[in-house]
């Protein structure tokens, strides 16, 4: 529903010179540590192997909280060298570090482990090493938000554990190159734990294991690309249901593992999921994951976008646990989390930022998803309300693109934010059908791969025939919005231009005189005479639903 509101907004502009190379080093250096860098940044150290398998193998003590076990690091050489670094976090005991059955020398900085190996390793060479590792993982206090395990029980007494480590990274409980920018071609995930007790992780299980010592291990063969922080354990007395979906690659497995207690609230997940799947595939593209399948699994946890094993706490409810954030309405016709969270299966996961820097990537479109979802199944108004609705909540505090290097992501507007911002290049591109192509197209050309803002912001500008550049810079890299000047000259002819901080800044608006259709007018920095002519101030119209400016007159 198009709404032709005009609000004047008076706001202190202050214009801000960009820092210096020098001014951005102090600031890093002052707010982040050697550890930071160390985890954050591609070094030589990091950049000489590509990871191309896993096998993580890990016994969970529920009563101890403790972990002990293994993962097989398998390798192809970027270059010749002869010593690499993985993660783990340092309250984690190292046991041994094994190469071609012998054991390797290794030094620990922080979070960093270095390994040394006897001889040169060429380049293009496939090799493997194993590292051995146990001890008591960190506790999260408010998971998903803090990163670690996650120790409860369900109302019957019954352990209910569940990993989440987004952001911290997946080092706090097994070693790996924790490194967004290179994800592992695929893995296996063995976990072991009580015998009473089921573990779901990603992927597919394809075997399960009776130990002894009353025991069992479950193995889950992950197929596609997976970024470590989705690599994920799911503890609990889960009884599990299956259906298929028919999507645009044919039949997707489903998969509900939930409370026994809760297993007559299935339906309300299965409804949920298959209209997700439905709009998702619509705009996005074939769900990126068909030979992992699908999975929703309850956490105690509100939720996490754990790829083919989607964390689910929203207590089968629709909205954000009974609540719609943007106080229209929309929100409480579905499940939040499971929209959420699946759409990060095609934003975040199959479409990865390269540094948690650019993690506005993830939160941004999949913030999005919930308009388009809306837009789908109720049509276009409803999602443009949804998503202005969403206005409220930002804060224009600091910009949405953090700091490279540094394992640090940007502005909580990432999400609220984000999501108006991609609303507005839709108006701006005007086709609806051009834009749904461009979010398909991005997901296909990106498919499985890791991406920097760059890529995104080419891409778009390609596939629109439209310099978007500028508009990006101001919204991803700046917290102010662009104030739109406006000026009556005295024939009564309006002038407009662009205040904004990022250089040659240019944006098109829908602006008119009331009671006319309103048109599109390419504005730049650089006041220029528009082909309008008015008596007074209250005759003009700016499409201020659509797009998130300031307005100065």
């Amino acid at each position: 529903m198009k709404k032709n509101i005009f609000s004047l907004l008076f706001f202190a502009f202050i214009i801000i010179a960009p820092f210096n190379a020098s001014a951005q080093l102090m600031i890093a250096k002052e707010l982040f540590s050697k550890a930071d860098s160390l985890r954050g940044t591609l070094n030589p150290y990091r950049t000489c192997y590509d990871i191309k398998y896993y096998h993580l193998d890990v016994e969970v003590d529920i009563d101890n909280r403790f972990i002990k076990g293994s993962n097989l690091f398998k390798f192809k050489a970027v270059e010749d060298f002869n010593t690499l670094q993985f993660d783990l976090f340092e309250n984690l005991a190292i046991e041994r570090v094994v190469y071609q059955n012998q054991d390797l020398e290794f030094k620990r900085e922080y979070n960093a482990v270095f390994v040394e190996f006897p001889d040169i390793i060429e380049k293009s060479k496939i090799d493997s090493f194993i590292v051995y590792y146990s001890g008591n993982p960190i506790s999260a206090t408010r998971a998903p938000w803090d990163g670690g395990f996650d120790w409860k029980t369900d109302s019957k007494g019954k352990p209910w554990v569940a990993t989440a480590c987004q952001g911290l990274g997946a080092s706090v409980w097994w070693p790996n190159k924790d490194h967004q920018s290179d994800e592992v071609d695929s893995m296996l995930i063995s976990i072991t734990v009580p015998q009473d007790l089921m573990n779901v992780s990603n992927g597919r299980l394809i075997k399960t294991e009776k130990l002894a010592n009353n025991k069992v291990k479950y193995h889950w063969k992950v197929v596609n690309p997976i970024n470590n922080y989705n690599v994920a354990i799911n503890i609990g007395d889960y009884a599990h249901q299956q259906e298929v979906y028919h999507g645009e690659n044919g039949p997707l497995t489903i998969d509900y593992y939930v409370l026994k207690e809760n297993i007559n609230k299935v339906e309300h997940l299965r409804k949920n999921a298959k209209e997700t799947l439905a709009a998702f595939e619509h705009w996005f593209g074939p769900y990126p994951f068909y030979e992992d399948g699908y999975k929703l699994i309850e956490t105690a946890h509100l939720g996490m976008e754990h790829q083919s094993a989607v964390a689910y706490g929203n207590k089968f409810q629709n909205g954000y646990l009974g609540r719609d954030g943007s106080n229209t309405g929309w929100g409480l016709k579905w499940d939040f989390i499971i929209v959420h969270e699946s759409g990060h299966e095609w934003f975040g996961n199959n479409i990865t930022s390269k540094d948690l820097a650019d993690m506005w990537i993830h939160e941004s479109f999949t913030n999005y998803s919930e308009s388009l979802f809306i837009d789908y199944h109720y049509g276009k108004s409803a999602g443009q309300e949804y998503i202005y609705g969403n206005r409220k909540g930002i804060l224009n505090n600091s910009p949405l693109q953090g700091p490279f290097g540094v394992n640090k992501e940007g502005s909580s507007d990432m999400y609220l934010k984000g999501g108006v911002f991609l609303n507005m290049l839709r108006t701006i591109i005007n086709d609806d059908e051009k834009w749904r192509y461009i979010l398909r197209k991005m997901n296909a050309t990106f498919y499985h791969k890791t991406v920097d803002y760059n890529d995104i912001i080419q891409f778009i500008n390609q596939e629109s025939d439209t310099d978007l550049s500028s508009v990006f810079e101001q919204y991803v890299k700046h917290k102010s919005l662009p104030m739109l000047e406006v000026k009556k000259t005295k024939n009564g002819a309006i002038q407009a231009r662009w205040i904004a901080e990022a250089e040659n800044f240019i944006m098109p608006i829908h602006l008119g005189v009331k009671g006319q259709p309103l048109k599109r007018y390419t504005i730049n920095n650089k006041m220029q005479t528009l082909p309008l002519k008015i008596e007074d101030f209250e005759e003009i119209d700016i499409d201020l639903f659509n797009y998130y400016i300031g307005v100065l007159k």
